[in-house]
């Protein structure tokens, strides 16, 4: 089934509606902004009040204001136009001063090394062409700048969960058909390869995947399905974070090389 990216213009109330399908994303906040965090402010020693970040495919600013709190400069870019009202609106509501603009990861509306660290979370796998948005990233960022991604691995078990669990099966799916489709996952060596062609250096990955076992996982998509808990219960109890298991769904970041 192909990638209905349409999805998120006629999805977009539900961003930051508590228990929208799309706020169910919060539940993935934890482990992977508390990874980006600790690259940025502890690996890296970087302090983000002097930071200039570009969050690619931001949809409803769920990291973008994670970013802003952390004392960044964030701007975030994203086709969807109803998901950047949603974006600017709760931005507004609670004073963070968030740019957004309407564009693709494809073609950025920005000069060469205009950032310090640009981030794809829940993109790359949804994209016709990983290969031009990594390379717009690498264009727009400073030397010496950071990408930071996220990411699902295309391995049996990404299809079981990601796939079956959670869009096909009728007992389970809890997310709208069309959100993904497993060609278009992408495996680490792979991703690397893509970073290397546009210079930049990996330079760390770990694991994303639930806490929770299989028939744990099972049983709250079963309750969510039922309508007993709502999509961001659902997520908070199967409770995803870092592994050393890359097996569904990974993140890392590589560094642009400094000027000599």
């Amino acid at each position: 089934m192909p990638v209905d990216n349409a999805l998120y213009d006629r999805l977009a109330g539900t961003w930051w509606n508590e228990g929208g399908v799309l706020n169910a994303l919060t539940g993935l906040n934890p482990a992977r902004f508390g990874y980006m965090r600790r690259v940025l402010t502890e690996d890296l020693c970087l302090i983000p009040a002097t930071l200039q970040v570009l969050d690619i495919g931001c949809g409803g600013g769920l990291l973008a204001e994670e970013f802003a709190r952390l004392g960044c400069r964030v701007t975030g870019v994203d086709p969807s136009e109803r998901s950047l009202a949603a974006a600017r609106a709760h931005a507004a509501s609670q004073g963070l001063p968030i740019a957004y603009r309407a564009a693709s990861g494809e073609a950025l509306p920005f000069a060469d090394a205009s950032f310090d660290v640009a981030y794809c979370c829940d993109v790359l796998e949804h994209v016709s062409d990983p290969h031009r948005v990594i390379a717009e990233t690498a264009r727009v960022l400073r030397p010496g700048g950071i990408y930071l991604y996220d990411t699902i691995n295309r391995t049996a078990r990404s299809r079981l969960i990601v796939i079956a669990l959670l869009q096909e099966c009728r007992w389970t799916a809890v997310m709208p058909p069309g959100l993904h489709d497993w060609n278009m996952f992408i495996k680490p060596d792979e991703l690397h390869r893509l970073l290397e062609g546009q210079g930049l250096v990996p330079a760390g990955l770990t694991g994303l995947k639930p806490r929770a076992n299989l028939l744990q996982v099972v049983r709250v998509l079963r309750r969510c399905r039922r309508g007993l808990i709502s999509h961001t219960e659902a997520a908070r109890q199967v409770s995803p974070g870092e592994s050393p298991d890359t097996s569904i769904a990974y993140l890392g970041y590589a560094r642009k090389p400094p000027r000599e």
